[in-house]
């Protein structure tokens, strides 16, 4: 697995995924299990990996070692 998230997005995904948990304690009813995607997302912050990302062919990790060959333009 290469990461593909990025920092920012790193930073965004954790903080959703508290909020997330949080509903399991805020909320009544079936609604409350929402927050169990919380779990999901917060694993993918703390992984670095996000499946999802990886069928999309999307990448937000700026940390990648430069291609051989390739010439960077100004």
């Amino acid at each position: 697995m290469r990461a593909n998230v990025g920092n920012i997005d790193r930073t965004i995904r954790i903080i959703l995924g508290l909020v997330l948990l949080s509903l399991l304690f805020l909320l009544e009813g079936p609604a409350r299990w929402w927050g169990l995607l919380g779990i999901v997302v917060l694993a993918t912050a703390f992984t670095r990996f996000c499946p999802a990302y990886a069928i999309l062919g999307t990448d937000t990790c700026h940390n990648k070692p430069p291609v051989p060959g390739h010439k960077h333009e100004a």
